[in-house]
């Protein structure tokens, strides 16, 4: 005797159901905000989605507010870096990626190419930024014990 599982078939009216995968996440980590507005990780993840789908307004409102609850975080102050410079705030850009530098971000290679931050690269704060990012690499090169 074999056993036959009846196929079933859904027809899930509710508009939430029919969203695409960055659509459906979006709409889902907003309603976890809603009941856990300071979930930081939460946040992040949002504000990517934000910005990968050129919700550039949103995730600079997420990156502001993670910046708010987690103001020493230098990861949170890059992604603050690129929201400006995609919305074409060269000066809070440049401060927000500063800060991000102060805090310890040290992935140059990542920095230097990074499409969001293509808003930046002619301006002389920009360069500057490089070169002590470059600088304080060198530093610990020079200063790590050879084995």
């Amino acid at each position: 005797m074999t056993l036959r599982i009846p196929e079933y078939k859904f027809d899930l009216k509710t508009p939430e159901f029919r969203k695409t995968d960055d659509e459906f996440e979006i709409w889902f980590l907003e309603g976890v905000l809603e009941i856990y507005p300071a979930y930081a990780e939460c946040l992040m993840f949002l504000g990517n989605l934000y910005t990968a789908n050129g919700m550039y307004e949103k995730g600079l409102r997420v990156d502001v507010k993670l910046s708010k609850l987690k103001p020493c975080d230098p990861l949170v102050h890059y992604n603050l870096a690129c929201s400006y410079s995609l919305l074409g705030s060269v000066d809070k850009s440049l401060g927000s990626l500063g800060i991000a530098i102060n805090l310890g971000y040290n992935d140059i290679r990542h920095l230097e190419n990074d499409s969001d931050l293509d808003g930046l690269r002619d301006e002389a704060g920009y360069e500057m930024l490089i070169n002590k990012l470059k600088k304080s690499a060198k530093k610990l090169v020079e200063q790590s014990p050879m084995d």
